[in-house]
């Protein structure tokens, strides 16, 4: 593992930290959990969420929380992710079943990663579980690992996962050139909480029953919100009951549109992603790409009406090759069943 001046530097620093500072050492220094610490049971201001339409990373499970510091309340938005007050933290852990099909046999914890938000902005940190299971260690250099499990559909899978370090995390949380949550937006949390078969029971406490928006409102832990009626919902990629668009268009927005949007890191290709965009062209309908190279292969356009497979949206999605593939970062396989849910979307387009 090649560490970088700046990362060294960075883990120096955390010897001159004072007890109170961020980044901790060790994910139990945080105490967001209780007990042990492989069963995620959530300490006091520590709650679980889960989202509508997750981001794909390589078929991992993931379970999330946000710790709220006593007293602060998070700021509604009706489009971008709530607005936490400074102390606050987003927990994701990142695991995989050793058997999909068979929760009860157990699983491993891969990494967590842990946004906070200080005084000076979000900040992101990646903590690697050792093999024992016991603790995960701070790598602000990330970390390769290869993982193994059964899928549902009872074939053994084997794969590299890489944990991004600082820098990598930067390159996807970022918006106007700051560091930025992507995932718990009013779109994304209108919804009752998902409860995992990986999740232990008594983790869930009161907070999984109901709305997991007007649980925050009732337990006074949210400001400025609105009736539910009132508040936006993003599709389930999943549910087979929504719209063939709102699905793809779901899937596209928390996967892509943090960098495909005009405040992200990919803004000059033209092509944003958000759910709020409604221009076909900057859709990427009939679009010609800006500055693809061979990511374009020989095809004209991002998407082609009813063309998915001449549609350089779906070959970068089903790459796997580092200078094509899209998303660039958090998967090294391909996510076959949203690649298809996109096709049969571009396919559907008149």
């Amino acid at each position: 593992m090649t560490v970088s001046i700046s990362s060294l530097w960075f883990f120096l620093s955390l010897f001159w930290a004072s007890p109170e500072a961020t980044p901790k050492a060790k994910l139990s220094d945080y105490g967001f959990f209780e007990g042990d610490l492989a069963e995620q049971i959530p300490a006091g201001q520590v709650y679980p969420y889960s989202l509508q339409t997750p981001l794909f990373t390589d078929y991992a499970e993931k379970l999330r929380f946000v710790y709220l510091p006593a007293g602060q309340k998070a700021k509604y938005d009706d489009k971008e992710v709530l607005d936490f007050p400074v102390g606050s933290a987003l927990i994701k852990t990142f695991f995989y079943p050793i058997d999909f099909r068979k929760p009860q046999k157990g699983r491993r914890l891969i990494e967590t990663r842990v946004l906070v938000h200080e005084e000076n902005g979000w900040q992101a940190y990646p903590y690697v579980w050792n093999e024992e299971q016991t603790e995960a260690f701070l790598e602000v250099a990330g970390e390769s690992t290869e993982v193994k499990y059964i899928d549902l559909k009872g074939k053994k899978k084997k794969h590299a996962y890489a944990v991004p370090n600082v820098n990598q995390c930067k390159g996807c949380h970022n918006r106007n050139e700051k560091m930025s949550p992507i995932g718990p937006s009013a779109r994304q949390l209108n919804s009752d909480l998902e409860i995992s078969d990986y999740l232990v029971a008594s983790a869930t406490s009161l907070y999984h029953s109901g709305n997991q928006l007007k649980n925050l409102d009732d337990l006074g832990l949210i400001t400025g919100m609105p009736g539910l009626s009132d508040v936006p919902k993003i599709a389930n990629w999943q549910d087979e009951s929504a719209s063939l668009n709102d699905r793809a268009r779901a899937w596209l927005d928390i996967n892509c549109a943090h960098c495909h949007r005009p405040e992200g890191p990919a803004n000059s290709s033209g092509l944003f992603l958000s759910i709020h965009n409604d221009d076909p062209v900057s859709l990427g309908i009939m679009k010609a790409p800006v500055a693809t190279g061979r990511a374009s292969a020989d095809f004209s356009f991002d998407i082609i009406p009813g063309k998915a497979d001449e549609s350089i949206l779906v070959h970068r999605m089903a790459s796997t090759d580092p200078g094509v593939m899209m998303p660039e970062l958090g998967r090294k396989t391909v996510h076959e069943e949203s690649l298809q849910l996109v096709k049969d979307w571009i396919n559907s387009l008149p």
